[in-house]
């Protein structure tokens, strides 16, 4: 299958992080594909990539990066498709990533979530997808009302410590 979602990473080093998006998206079985760019040592690659995407059916990127964090930028001025930008946790515990993804001129935007948030970019990424999908929207609907049983297990499993004395 064409993947829907594609994962940028600047370095497989954001591996560890980015590995939530694509458990989450192979969970909900949403196709997405997954490669390592750097905005700063391929710039090439990276703007042949953003420029290629839409033709080969993906309708939304994740691009995840540590420190200056140019790349969800960098592809998001090369492409008409929506970007979200992951912001790696790194020398100033994201701060730096954070403020590099967030503050984007006017006419690039790059949608953003929290520092390491790459199943929120997966989620936010799918959510786009299901405004056009109905499969893709059931998906979701489904997924978000089995958060709802777990916090309830979770009370139910709190109610049967009653006798239990908390040191808070």
């Amino acid at each position: 299958m064409k993947p829907l979602v594609s994962i940028i990473m600047g370095s497989t080093s954001d591996l560890p992080v980015m590995e939530k998006a694509c458990k989450w998206l192979e969970e909900q079985e949403i196709p997405f594909e997954v490669n390592a760019l750097s905005a700063h040592r391929t710039p090439d690659a990276v703007e042949t990539f953003a420029k290629e995407a839409k033709g080969r059916g993906v309708k939304v990127i994740i691009a995840a990066a540590g420190m200056a964090a140019a790349l969800p930028g960098v592809i998001a001025a090369s492409t008409p498709l929506p970007v979200i930008g992951v912001p790696i946790k790194g020398m100033l515990d994201g701060l730096d990533a954070l403020l590099s993804i967030v503050q984007m001129p006017p006419g690039i935007p790059v949608a953003t979530v929290g520092v390491n948030g790459a199943q929120n970019a997966a989620i936010l990424a799918a959510e786009m997808i299901a405004l056009g999908d109905e499969a893709i929207a059931k998906k979701i609907d489904n997924w978000k009302a089995s958060l709802g049983k777990k916090i309830e297990k979770a009370n139910k499993e709190l109610a049967e410590l009653k006798d239990y004395k908390f040191k808070c």
